[in-house]
Order: structure tokens, then sequence, then C-alpha cells
């Protein structure tokens, strides 16, 4: 398997610290506000690359933080005369409901920077301790140039560094380029050696990464905008505190831009993902991203996205047959080129081609063909829960069912919630002529703990 690092500029041989495990950490969501489709990117695919590594054997522990202390939560909280706790409290709560829609899985450890203080502080002393930090008025910075390496990962020298620091009112700073490691708050702050405040961003990740996964990691991951100064302040400081490499391989993915300007809130042009789940599935937005390249920009524009839609169906429109789960899948064809596509740094539109030559293979009757493309598209994320139907599409398999019982129905919840009515009343001869009427418009229902959903045969 094959990665680009970051760190090189180059796509690197990929070999882990322990013979099969992958120590993963990604930068997660500060939460003060709805996900975007930037975060939909970013989440997505690192929730590719976590299943597939699972997938080639690997013992992946996946953890992924959430900053729920920081400026923009601290300013929400004073507009909205609420505790910072409640505001980050209900703001992770809806990422977190936002990436269970998108079909994306939990990461194995979800560590919230309050709960890591004491890592924090701790080392912040280490660093001052070795001559890397320095306390100012109740502020600790860390000095950047005492790091040689600093600016390695941005591919920007220490002088065009310089060029563009500045000090700002309030700091106590040695240097311009110097960063803060914990700022002086006595409203909103924390007790600490240094008096009462807050950390700095970037320490926060140092340390949440050091506790739960160790000194020295696998896989760094993010998107492209926390290259700098995010990613490069946690090398300087994680390395001069722990005396070690911090992360073998950085791996970052593009922009979402729109009339190609990158996706933010601070740009106010951004998409949120309720929005999108409005109009779009989560099959639907994954098939979207996963067309292009990790590393490349992708424009975003309703096209776009409605070509993603069409790919969906035609996907999930394959046609049907009973998993068999005694298939050697390592000795299809089609499995060692997905492989090859994934191991090539992540080529998921070429793995995506191998599922369509799967999807054109099981409209065929080859045999193998659909229980292949279901393992394969699992990889990815896609859910084959409920084949993909246009709204006119849906309308004349409506029309049918509703033709067939003699009853007008607008919608499948209507008639699921007939069929339920009737089971309770035990008037099986309705049951069953619901049960008839969407067999021959080639719908099953499933019944389960949760309820009852309907998908395509």
């Amino acid at each position: 398997m094959r990665l680009h690092n970051s760190y090189t500029n180059q796509v690197e041989q990929f070999e882990t610290i322990e013979p099969n495990k992958v120590k993963m950490y990604v930068c997660g969501p500060t939460v003060y506000d709805n996900a975007h489709l930037g975060h939909a990117r970013c989440y997505i695919t690192w929730d590719v690359l976590y299943r597939y590594l699972k997938f080639r054997g690997y013992d992946v522990t996946y953890c992924r933080n959430v900053t729920d202390v920081d400026d923009k939560i601290l300013k929400k909280a004073e507009k909205e005369g609420k505790t910072p706790e409640e505001v980050s409290r209900f703001w992770y709560n809806k990422f977190s409901e936002s990436m269970k829609a998108l079909n994306n899985l939990s990461p194995d450890i979800e560590p919230f920077a309050t709960k890591t203080l004491g890592e924090m502080i701790s080392i912040t002393k280490d660093l001052i301790a070795k001559g890397y930090a320095y306390e100012a008025n109740g502020d600790v910075y860390f000095r950047v140039k005492k790091f040689s390496k600093y600016g390695y990962l941005s591919k920007q020298p220490i002088d065009q560094l310089e060029s563009g620091a500045r000090i700002e009112v309030g700091e106590h700073k040695e240097d311009p380029l110097d960063f803060a490691l914990w700022k002086k708050d006595e409203k909103f702050g924390y007790n600490s050696p240094w008096g009462v405040g807050r950390p700095g961003w970037h320490i926060e990740c140092s340390a949440m990464s050091r506790k739960h996964l160790g000194k020295t990691i696998d896989i760094h991951a993010g998107g492209a905008d926390l290259i700098f100064p995010h990613h490069e302040n946690e090398i300087a400081q994680s390395e001069c505190a722990n005396g070690c490499k911090f992360v073998n391989y950085w791996l970052h993915n593009g922009f979402v831009t729109i009339n190609k300007e990158k996706m933010s809130k601070s740009l106010g042009n951004f998409l949120t993902i309720d929005d999108l789940l409005k109009n779009y599935d989560a099959n639907t937005i994954r098939f979207f991203i996963l067309t292009n390249h990790y590393r490349m920009p992708v424009e975003f524009s309703d096209e776009a996205l409605q070509a993603a839609a069409n790919g969906v169906k035609r996907m999930l429109n394959a046609k049907r047959t009973e998993i068999d789960n005694n298939l050697d899948i390592t000795q299809c064809d089609e499995y060692k080129q997905f492989v090859e596509a994934m191991d090539d740094d992540l080529n998921t539109s070429k793995a995506l081609a191998v599922l369509f030559d799967l999807t054109n293979k099981a409209n065929k009757d080859v045999d193998y063909a659909y229980t292949l493309l279901y393992k394969l598209a699992e990889v990815l994320g896609f859910t084959f829960s409920k084949a993909s139907l246009s709204e006119e599409e849906l309308s004349e398999k409506l029309s049918t069912i509703s033709d067939e019982l003699g009853e007008k129905f607008s919608s499948m919840d209507e008639i699921i919630e007939k069929r339920k009515q009737a089971r309770a009343e035990k008037n099986w001869d309705i049951a069953d002529k619901i049960r008839i009427a969407l067999d021959k418009a080639g719908i099953v229902l499933k019944d389960s703990k949760e309820g009852t959903t309907w998908e395509l045969k």
C-alpha cells in the first residue's frame, strides 16, 4: 500500500510501527456550528481509509478529537447567553448525527479537549523545562526558532514566515513567530501553574494524540487547510516535548470549492450537511466525494451531485442475488483490481470503476458479481439497504400498488402503516394482498426492531 506523505511530498510505501497495527489520528471538529460539505469531504475520506485499512487486515485504532474549548465557542456562548459547555455539547451532538447520516463509522476513541487538560499542562511544563517555551504575563509561548525543522511540512522557510508575522495587542512574545501553548483567560479559564487560562488550539491535538496513541503514530490526517499553522505547530511542540518523531505519514484531503473558492464558514459560502441531505442521500454525497482523488480540490455543483445520484442509482439497482459468504473474494480479478486501485494512494475513482464493472456483470447474471459488488461497496461506505429510485419511478411503483389494492397511496410509509394496522388487527387477507402487490412492484419489506423498511428486490 502506498500513501502520499505531505511531509516528504512523496507517495511512499506504507509501513507500520508495529506489525499489522495502525495508530491513526484525525483532527476533529470545533463544535460551535453546523457541519458542512467541507467537513463531509474530510471525514468521509478518512472513514474510507479507516474502512480500507481494516479490510486489508490491519488492527486500526482511529482517534478523532473534539475541540470543545475555543474562541469561536466562547463567542457563541456569550452571544446566546449560554455556557461554553452547553454550546459545545449541543453542536457535538449535531455533528455526531451528521456523521451517522453520512454512514461514517464512529472512531475508536473520541477525546474531548476539556477532558485532556492535565496532559496539555504536562506537555507545556516539559517544553518550558527544556527551554522550548516560556511564560509571559499568564500566557505560554513556544519558541519557534528553537525548532530547526519548523516550516518543513508546509514548505515555508522561516524567513518567509517572518515577513508576515505580527505581534497582536496584548501579546508578550519574544518573537512574532512564537505561538501560544496556553492563554490567560480569567473569565472562561482553568487553573494552571501560570494562572487561570485555557489551552492553545495546537497543544490540544498533541496532548490527545500522545495520551491515546503514544508519542509516535503511524498516520495523522486532516484537511489541507490545517497544514499551516496547526499541523506545523503540532510537529514542533510534540517532537520537542517527546524527543522523538511525531508522525510517520501526514495525509491531507483537498478543499471543496464553490465557484473556485474554498468552502468555509468564514467566507459564508458553505452548505450544511443537513441541507444537503434534504436533496441528496448519503450514498450520493459519498459518491460525489469519492469520484475525485482525495488530494484534489472538489468543485461543488448541483450538476455534479445529480451525476453522482445517477451513478449511485445505477450501482444500487444492480440485479440482486443472495450474498454468498463462502465466496473467496480474494480470488476474483475484480477484487485484485479494487485493491490495486486503493493501494495506489486511495484511488477511489478507479475503485468505483471496478464497482461499475461488477454492476454490469451482476446484470448479466455472473454468479459472483453481486456478492463482490456488495462487499467492495461496503469498503467505500455505501449502503445497499435501499436501491435508488427517482421521484417519477417511485410514483409509478405507488400507482401500481394502489391499482392492485384498490386504494390510493401517496407514499411507501402509508403502505407500511396500512400493513402494520392490518397485522395488528389480524386481518391477514389485507396483509397478504399488500405483500403480493409489493412483490409485483418489485419491492420487499424488511421488519426489524427499529421498524419496517423497504427495498427493491
